[in-house]
């Protein structure tokens, strides 16, 4: 399969990169081996470890340094990102945990909804402790690799869990950003009074070394290892091949038409009005692809294409192919100038990988279960 063999591909290109790296392996350099220590010093220490995974990918971004650690700390793994997720597919990764004897929970890190749910599953688990153990400050360590939403997710539980206006003037903010290796060190935050609950929050750590080349390719693909070391273009086309066979575009259907009566009607009403707002607004960013109308258009021209496609998906020859139509076609969508040859290839790849990045192009689960 051409998604596999694109995965493969990758994951050997990252491979091969790290090893021509300087520091040595890419992406576990001095901070990196510096903050597995630190923290490897501080998991026995702590009541409950929090392992932070992308629920699009359960079983890839797992933290393996907690693998010398299963008896020595309470640990729950939370799957976030399940807003980039697919739904269904989360839920039977949630099962899958509680099989296992592993408790497990799913959120996303920017809905203020789901953190005070967790917030409330976090106190429950804190009461259970209590059963077992009367001290007074419970410490939870948030662990995880790069970019899976540690520090969004422990600013979230500082703010929702500030209990007086005292405490309100004295936040203190994890660093986050979209980009993997941004905390270098461990912070501790307070999420609960009475008892008092601390959170800590810890740089993301990758292993050393990944053997497996399809992992290497979803964590590139998710933003756990940094572009720098492939091609945007080359995980574009394993993004495209991802989508291709996936259901997710015949969702975009009903939406489309939506969007399309939803812009002639606001035409309509704005040149019967002589009001030019919306089209003011087009000339002034036409390339700015985080638009809603530039999106409708790149689903709209996914959507079609794929439609139209009368080759067989398992063949390889025939999905390349379709990925290339697809490229091609992107250009327009993008509004990017067709004098850029070769070099409009990358701008597409960027533009479309941000839009995948932001869930705008749906909700997929990269890991599968069986």
């Amino acid at each position: 399969m051409v998604t596999l063999r694109l995965a493969r591909q990758i994951g050997r290109a990252i491979v091969k990169a790290s090893r021509n790296t300087q520091p040595a392996r890419g992406w576990y350099d001095t901070h990196m081996a510096a903050a597995s220590r630190a923290i490897a010093e501080r998991i026995p220490l702590v009541d409950v470890v929090l392992e932070i995974r992308d629920a699009r990918i359960p079983l890839s971004s797992e933290y393996e340094l907690l693998r010398k650690y299963k008896s020595s700390s309470r640990r729950i793994v939370v799957l976030n990102k399940i807003d980039l997720a697919n739904r269904s597919q989360t839920k039977d990764w949630l099962s899958y945990f509680e099989q296992n004897n592993c408790i497990s929970y799913g959120v996303n890190a920017h809905n203020k909804d789901s953190m005070r749910q967790f917030l409330n599953f976090l106190q429950a688990q804190v009461r259970e402790l209590r059963k077992k153990d009367n001290s007074f400050t419970t410490t939870m360590l948030l662990v995880g690799i790069p970019n899976v939403g540690k520090s969004a997710l422990a600013n979230s539980l500082h703010q929702i869990g500030r209990t007086s206006a005292a405490e309100r003037g004295k936040l203190k903010h994890a660093t986050v950003s979209p980009h993997p290796g941004e905390t270098k060190d461990i912070s501790s935050l307070k999420i609960g009074s009475h008892p008092n609950v601390y959170v800590l929050d810890t740089p993301g750590v990758l292993p050393p070394e990944i053997s497996d080349d399809e992992v290497c390719s979803k964590l590139a693909l998710t933003g756990a290892i940094s572009n720098c070391l492939v091609g945007e273009k080359e995980l574009a086309q394993y993004f495209l091949a991802i989508l291709n066979l996936s259901k997710e575009y015949k969702k975009w259907s009903k939406k489309i038409h939506k969007e399309n009566e939803i812009t002639l009607t606001n035409h309509e009403a704005e040149c019967s009005s002589g009001l030019e707002k919306n089209m003011k607004r087009r000339r002034q960013y036409p390339t700015d692809h985080t638009q809603d109308f530039i999106v409708n258009d790149v689903r709209q021209t996914l959507f079609e294409i794929i439609s139209s496609f009368d080759g067989n998906m398992d063949d390889e020859k025939d999905l390349t192919r379709l990925i290339e139509a697809e490229t091609i076609a992107l250009q327009e969508a993008f509004r990017i100038p067709v004098d850029l040859n070769e070099d409009a290839h990358y701008k597409v790849a960027g533009k479309l990988l941000n839009l995948y990045h932001t869930g705008r192009l749906g909700h997929y689960t990269l890991d599968s279960i069986s």
